[in-house]
């Protein structure tokens, strides 16, 4: 295999100009007025979007109420209740869920984890699953669509053990990105398993992200590069096969399409840090929009308002919305929260906070997130007739 470096650009390209506008917005992020247990519901709304749109992108076709009612009653791989579709976007979550559990700022990228994720992504699944979970491949493949031919599967180990070192070497903050993009390309073209590399690819390149310390910045890992890929599938498949050829022109211009997309991401995600604007512009929206649809009552949003204001609250603070007696409050509480619109801020704690994902307020969430503008291209559909 080509040895992996960095492309020869210049500092007055471009792509040097994009470089320098991550980093200015890597530094802006995470900031502003927004609650930090805002920041940690709004991770997992952007968690799940991400594993809809990574499955999306290799066909799956579950709409995101589906997705959002499966993602809330699954109960694990050996839930044979749950459709296909769902399974492979839970289990994206719960690979993901991993990265965020066991990467953490300077963690090297390891054969163990690449795999692992894979094993997790794969695992039981039918259409999208894979003879060898976690393994990789033992056999050639090809890739639909693609001019381009995999490496033999004697190559992969030694292959990957030369991306991971790639991914590992430290290098200086201002290349932390482009190695990103480099990374995620190399790995496609690898095609280091029998299935799920597109899945497993948009995980690894997460995983790299949150190694660097990039999302961490931002208090809240709602950075994906699996946006960029979801705005224009097709555009993605060929920058891919645009880079195939490994010349340094075709990895710049593949590296230029992967961090406008990011920067164009992270300007709409640096809106979020602004609280009143979450509060005024998507969340008190997002419950209107419940009301309208009939998913609970005018009492219950009344209720769920004064949570999004307040971000935390005791039963005492619900005065104004569920008049009457405590033990009338109570129960009203406790049935919001068997609905999953709160849920109590830590086991056994009497305050409350809001349920964006996954749970009955999440459709409203992201349909006001696409009226915003949020929303990449495949996330896009009629949302089950929300309003």
């Amino acid at each position: 295999m080509q040895s992996i470096e960095f492309p020869d650009f210049s500092f007055s390209s471009p792509l040097a100009g994009t470089i320098i506008d991550l980093e200015r917005m890597r530094g802006d992020l995470g900031g502003g007025t927004t609650h930090p247990a805002v920041f940690l519901q709004l991770k997992s709304l952007f968690q799940l979007m991400a594993s809809i749109m990574s499955a999306r992108i290799e066909g799956n076709r579950t709409s995101i109420v589906d997705a959002v009612e499966g993602a809330a009653t699954y109960t694990g791989m050996g839930d044979s209740t749950a459709a296909e579709g769902v399974k492979e976007i839970v289990q994206l979550q719960e690979a993901a869920a991993l990265i965020d559990q066991v990467v953490e700022p300077g963690s090297p990228i390891t054969h163990g984890l690449v795999r692992e994720l894979h094993k997790i992504a794969v695992l039981g699944l039918k259409r999208e699953g894979d003879r060898t979970p976690g393994a990789y491949r033992t056999t050639d493949v090809t890739i639909g669509g693609s001019a381009h031919t995999p490496p033999s599967p004697v190559a992969v180990q030694g292959d990957m053990s030369e991306l991971l070192d790639f991914v590992n070497r430290p290098v200086e903050r201002s290349y932390d990105l482009l190695k990103v993009a480099i990374a995620h390309h190399r790995f496609v073209w690898i095609h280091p398993f029998g299935n799920g590399n597109g899945r497993v690819c948009r995980l690894f390149t997460y995983a790299i992200m949150v190694s660097q310390g990039f999302t961490d910045t931002t208090k809240y890992r709602a950075v994906n590069p699996t946006t960029v890929f979801g705005a224009d599938r097709s555009l993605y498949y060929r920058m891919l096969e645009d880079a195939d050829s490994l010349k340094p022109d075709a990895i710049i211009r593949w590296c230029q399409y992967l961090l406008e997309g990011m920067l164009n991401d992270l300007q709409k995600l640096n809106r979020l840090s602004d609280g009143s604007f979450v509060l005024d512009r998507l969340l008190r929206p997002a419950i209107k929009r419940g009301v309208d649809a009939g998913a609970y009552s005018i009492r219950d949003a009344s209720a769920l308002d004064i949570v999004a204001r307040l971000t935390e609250v005791r039963a005492s603070d619900l005065e104004s919305a569920i008049p009457g007696s405590i033990p009338v409050r109570s129960q009203h509480i406790r049935r919001l929260v068997d609905k999953r619109l709160i849920q109590p801020v830590a086991e056994g704690k009497r305050s409350y906070r809001l349920v964006m994902a996954p749970g009955p307020l999440t459709p409203f969430i992201i349909r006001q997130l696409d009226e915003l503008g949020f929303l990449p291209s495949i996330l896009q559909d009629n949302f089950g007739g929300i309003p």
